[in-house]
């Protein structure tokens, strides 16, 4: 019984197996479906009953889910701890956590995250290697972008108190911190205009804040555009077939989905795989 409920649970190349994954995806798209119309005061007016009810068939439903996904897995911790377990788990927490918070009920939109299994089952895990080596350029990244933000941040600090000392409270710059979130906001080219410079010299400042903003944007892009160009060639160089060789000029070391030589242009004699 234990295997059987595995291979519907956790397997997807089975019949079985496909419809209860599309079922459960159904389930999860109706279940967030019902918190969002339930979130506008209209349909909650009107149907808050009825919603609550279903939001906790839901919940039940999903609850059983998890139950099962533990009780046949034979790696129980493996499935807890990773990402589908944690996200699993997340799924149905609010519901009973809505009992001391109520608000907490709408933290169930985590569930869409479950989506993602439509990957595994229209067999588009392809894409997943596309996401991860995104994932993989970020990481490489992360010390120079963090270099950068805390760069950022100092630049930040001294458009605020420029633009507090230049303004002052009486106009609307009560305070450095306020000042500070004047500047995020500008330099952010969000621009909500709830305090705003009135001097000559403190609308010199804000112009410049709000080029220097337009900066900020693309330092990020470039190291991260140049991370991602370097995952691509580390991938493409580990895809590439060293078994390929030039009729030509008999030079190997070619990319793995090449048939022209990369160095003279003739046709690569492809020497079938050792594997």
């Amino acid at each position: 019984m234990q295997k059987i409920i595995y291979d519907i649970i956790f397997g997807y190349e089975s019949r079985v197996g496909k419809i209860f994954d599309v079922t459960l995806i159904v389930l999860i798209i109706s279940s967030v479906t019902a918190v969002l119309l339930d979130s506008v005061a209209g349909y909650h007016a009107q149907y808050g009953e009825f919603l609550y009810r279903l939001e906790w068939l839901f919940t039940i439903l999903f609850t059983i889910e998890y139950g099962l996904r533990l009780y046949s897995t034979s790696e129980k911790r493996a499935y807890i701890f990773s990402f589908y377990g944690i996200i699993d788990l997340l799924s149905i927490l609010p519901t009973y956590i809505a009992f001391l918070f109520p608000s907490a009920v709408y933290l169930v939109v985590i569930r869409i995250m479950r989506v993602l299994r439509i990957f595994r089952i229209l067999k588009l895990l392809r894409y997943m290697g596309e996401a991860n080596m995104l994932y993989l350029a970020l990481l490489q990244a992360r010390r120079k972008i963090l270099v950068f933000l805390f760069s950022v941040i100092n630049i930040i600090i001294i458009f605020g108190a420029l633009i507090f000392i230049i303004e002052g409270p009486e106009h609307g710059f009560n305070n450095i911190p306020q000042s500070i979130y004047w500047a995020i906001v500008t330099i952010t080219t969000v621009g909500y205009g709830d305090i705003a410079p009135q001097t000559p010299l403190g609308q010199f400042v804000a112009a410049i804040a709000m080029i220097s903003g337009y900066a900020f944007i693309a330092v990020p892009t470039g190291i991260i555009g140049a991370e991602l160009m370097q995952q691509v060639r580390q991938r493409t160089q580990a895809q590439g077939n060293t078994d390929s060789e030039c009729v030509s000029c008999h030079s190997t070391g070619h990319d793995g989905d090449a048939f022209h030589c990369k160095y003279c242009g003739n046709l690569l004699n492809k020497k079938p795989s050792s594997s």
